[in-house]
């Protein structure tokens, strides 16, 4: 598909395994958004019960743990522009694509109505040489993609959920990230220092660790063969023409 940086939707999802996925990857893009005019919904799927390697903590932290990192999720959506924040307190390292799972983000995406879902790719495994990629995050980014199609647009899928009024929507484009096949470059030059301050609300996760080099490392490798300072890339899927553009078409 062509390029379209300026893309704006009017309202946006993203859903994401952890408390800090959306903040290390798609911050500054929900932030861009966010910024002129979009509503954006926030989606954390667990809560980050697992998240520490303490020896002093045993499974009593966890509890604990899992408030704080939502405490820390919603102070990064703030810094973002994000005022609506979901948790479903599903368990930390053990998620998997289940129907339910894919049922509960098929309600959601009904009840909210996104133009667009944000969310991983679920085939993404490998890394460069030094990451293997949280089952958890292909796990939730495959139910997050089935949801939206076919779930989300398909009347008689999950029709207990119709039966309770929640009527079918279809999303118009999902925006995946950490695709290899990225083909839509998002200028976020003047929302990083956003993106920065938003991952570092993440204490529990960094520590003493200031992530701001990486991050802007990242970024400028993803923008300097697009002729941006700072950008974030996505393979866009579209799903439904916009309006105008079946206007344009008509003409």
């Amino acid at each position: 598909m062509p390029q379209e940086p300026e893309y704006i939707p009017q309202r946006a999802m993203s859903i994401h395994a952890h408390p800090d996925d959306q903040e290390f990857t798609v911050a500054g893009t929900l932030a861009k958004w966010a910024q002129a005019g979009c509503q954006v919904i926030s989606i954390t799927i667990t809560s980050g019960d697992s998240g520490s390697n303490d020896p002093a903590k045993n499974a009593s932290y966890k509890p604990e743990l899992a408030r704080i990192r939502e405490g820390e999720q919603t102070a990064a959506n703030a810094v973002l522009g994000i005022q609506e924040s979901v948790f479903l307190r599903y368990p930390d390292g053990e998620l998997e694509p289940t129907l339910p799972l894919r049922k509960e983000l098929t309600r959601l995406i009904r009840l909210y109505k996104p133009d667009v879902v944000v969310t991983g790719d679920p085939q993404g495994v490998f890394y460069g040489s030094g990451y293997i990629n949280h089952p958890d995050h292909r796990a939730a980014a495959q139910s997050a993609l089935y949801a939206t199609f076919p779930s989300a647009g398909t009347r008689l899928i999950f029709t207990d959920l119709l039966a309770a009024g929640y009527e079918p929507h279809n999303v118009k484009r999902v925006y995946i990230h950490g695709s290899e096949k990225a083909d839509t470059w998002v200028d976020i030059s003047q929302t990083i220092n956003l993106k920065i301050e938003s991952l570092k609300k993440h204490v529990s996760q960094l520590g003493d660790w200031d992530p701001e080099e990486l991050i802007r490392k990242w970024a400028a490798d993803e923008g300097k063969e697009h002729g941006l300072e700072y950008a974030e890339s996505f393979k866009v899927m579209l799903l439904v023409e916009d309006e105008d553009a079946e206007a344009r078409g008509k003409d």
